[in-house]
């Protein structure tokens, strides 16, 4: 199972540079064709991360329920968001890596609700998820990166 995380890793280290790499200005920046912009695709990553893994599973997630309904599917930016915000999803990025690890090492995603994702795949269990969210924050980090080319 660490090959999954190690992709995990890696896809989040692609985001990070990203954030580090564009101002507060470009990272709220919603180009002209796309319906939400970098900072929203890089939290929306945190966001399903931890509804897919915890919440599934029936754990208490490592993010408030605010940042969930901020940036879960279906949602889109609703305004600029701060610094402060930028720099919480960037520490979030880390921390909820290490945090899905440490916890998978330990052996607590005992339980899994199936569920069925928009493509029509179905989730049954905890390996199923991981594999999955990799799949779901590539998807998200292509978009990033075209929306990098416009702002």
């Amino acid at each position: 199972m660490n090959s999954v995380f190690e992709v995990q890793k890696t896809i989040r280290e692609i985001l990070l540079k990203i954030l580090d790499g564009h101002s507060l200005e470009q990272l709220n920046k919603i180009p002209a064709g796309f319906s939400n912009n970098l900072i929203w695709n890089i939290a929306h990553c945190v966001s399903t991360q931890q509804v897919l893994v915890y919440k599934l599973s029936g754990l208490p997630m490592k993010v408030s329920e605010e940042f969930i309904n901020k940036y879960k599917k279906g949602t889109k930016p609703e305004g600029d968001v701060s610094q402060a915000e930028v720099d919480e999803v960037r520490a979030l990025l880390s921390s909820t890596l290490d945090q899905v690890q440490k916890d998978f090492a330990d052996g607590i995603f005992q339980n899994y609700t199936e569920y069925t994702t928009s493509m029509g795949y179905t989730l049954r269990n905890i390996d199923g998820a991981l594999e999955f969210n990799n799949y779901h924050e590539g998807i998200h980090t292509g978009i990033v990166m075209s929306i990098r080319k416009f702002v």
